[in-house]
């Protein structure tokens, strides 16, 4: 039995499938299936019932998988207790961000931190509030920066505040709406919307000024160049942070839509912006020099960030 085989069958109880297990982890169906097979003969009992749809796990598979996230969790904690006696001229870090966050705050911090400590070897993860909580659940990244208000009562986890950010809804140049004097939310929601996938608090403050009991996005999309390319070819309307777009506004490549009955600061539509890390875990060198300079970037003045 390695730590190899244990995370093979983490991903196997998570995608309850072969086929997508092997892609997860980046190895061939056939080496991935050889690799639970052994797993099984070395325990000496069947881990998955293969006569289920889902593969549901065993009664015996059940206490493995218990046993496997704790051996594979503390595996990695002790990789990172050895990680903290050491210097910053090597090693790897794993973080997450949010899309918005990715436009502006997190570059300008990873810039800073490349040229002191260029020895490092980053992987960012650029995902939702949802799917980065789930990477940091399996160890796979030590924080992410995103909208914190899902996790500020979570005791899983610690949050670290951070500027919160305005939401801004825009549209392409040329677009209808921008034929009307004076826009209402009425308006805005005669178009299909677009953005990142939404904290529950923003979905209930757009339906309210929708006039609807839930209110769907036509377009959820985490790829911010992408979800830009489609507002600029089309009626869509899009939702992201003040910060995020205010370079493409001053470009003029598109246009902040201003709605007469919208408070102008709207605390539900506000980016409620912090670092999320797991509670009781000791982070990286790595991962506590990044956060500084997260934190520096995100104390300097509006002004100045602007400049």
């Amino acid at each position: 039995m390695d730590l190899r085989q244990l995370r093979y069958f983490l991903a196997l109880a998570e995608h309850r499938s072969f086929v997508r297990a092997a892609d997860a982890m980046g190895i061939t169906q056939p080496a991935f299936s050889r690799s639970i097979q052994g797993l099984e003969h070395e325990l000496g009992c069947q881990l998955v019932d293969r006569g289920s749809k889902d593969l549901h796990p065993t009664p015996e598979g059940r206490v493995v998988l218990q046993h496997a996230l704790a051996l594979v969790r503390g595996a990695t904690n002790l990789t990172h207790e050895i990680n903290q006696m050491t210097k910053l001229d090597a090693g790897e870090l794993h973080f997450g961000c949010g899309p918005a966050l990715a436009a502006k705050l997190v570059p300008e911090a990873l810039l800073g931190f490349m040229q002191r400590y260029p020895q490092i070897h980053t992987r960012i993860e650029v995902n939702n509030w949802e799917n980065l909580s789930r990477s940091l659940s399996r160890d796979e990244i030590e924080f992410f920066v995103a909208d914190v208000r899902h996790f500020e009562a979570d005791p899983s986890v610690q949050t670290r505040l951070l500027r919160p950010r305005s939401g801004v809804f825009f549209c392409r140049p040329g677009h209808p709406l921008l034929d009307k004097e004076s826009l209402s939310t009425n308006d805005l929601f005669d178009y299909p919307l677009a953005a990142s996938r939404l904290p529950i608090g923003v979905h209930k403050a757009l339906a309210n000024l929708s006039g609807k009991t839930h209110l769907e996005q036509h377009v959820e999309c985490e790829h911010f160049p992408l979800l830009l390319e489609l507002v600029r070819h089309s009626q869509t309307i899009a939702i992201s942070t003040q910060e995020a777009m205010s370079e493409a506004f001053a470009r003029g490549e598109f246009v902040q839509l201003h709605l007469r009955n919208l408070p102008v600061d709207l605390d539900s539509l506000k980016a409620r912006c912090g670092i999320v890390s797991r509670a009781g875990y000791r982070l990286s060198p790595a991962a506590q020099a990044l956060i500084e300079l997260l934190i520096e970037h995100d104390q300097q003045p509006v002004s100045a960030q602007a400049a």
